[in-house]
């Protein structure tokens, strides 16, 4: 199949299909007149490296996981002995830049809770621009 139909069929942009592969996750096979081609399994492919993104995984990491991984129903299954260490770092900065970002967003809230009553409590269109 094209890589108009990979992301037909996965719901992911061609661009984001071309990046996978400058990144080493898609190994599409180049017909003679330069286009890509994927098989089936590319699909799944897809599909768990999205998983992956989704659960806050760098393309990088994502690279050295993927090969042990495979699809149990709707789970993905680690199948390399060395990968649940790699996956324990990654939940631990995961969970490091969660709690990160709790300390940042209390500190936020102490500031909001000092203002006086005078001063509104909607933010300024500005903020975040």
């Amino acid at each position: 199949m094209r890589i108009g139909e990979l992301s037909r069929r996965t719901g992911v942009a061609v661009y984001l299909l071309r990046y996978y592969e400058e990144q080493g996750l898609l190994h599409p096979q180049r017909r003679p007149s330069g286009y890509r081609e994927y098989v089936e399994e590319d699909v799944a492919v897809v599909r768990r490296i999205r998983s992956l993104l989704a659960a806050g995984l760098n393309t990088s990491t994502i690279t050295t996981v993927l090969p042990c991984l495979r699809d149990a129903g709707d789970r993905l299954v680690p199948t390399c002995s060395d990968l649940l260490a790699d996956l324990h770092r990654e939940r631990d900065r995961i969970a490091q830049i969660i709690t990160d970002l709790q300390t940042s967003m209390n500190a936020l809230d102490d500031v909001i809770a000092a203002a006086p009553a005078d001063v509104t409590r909607r933010a300024p269109a500005s903020l975040g621009a």
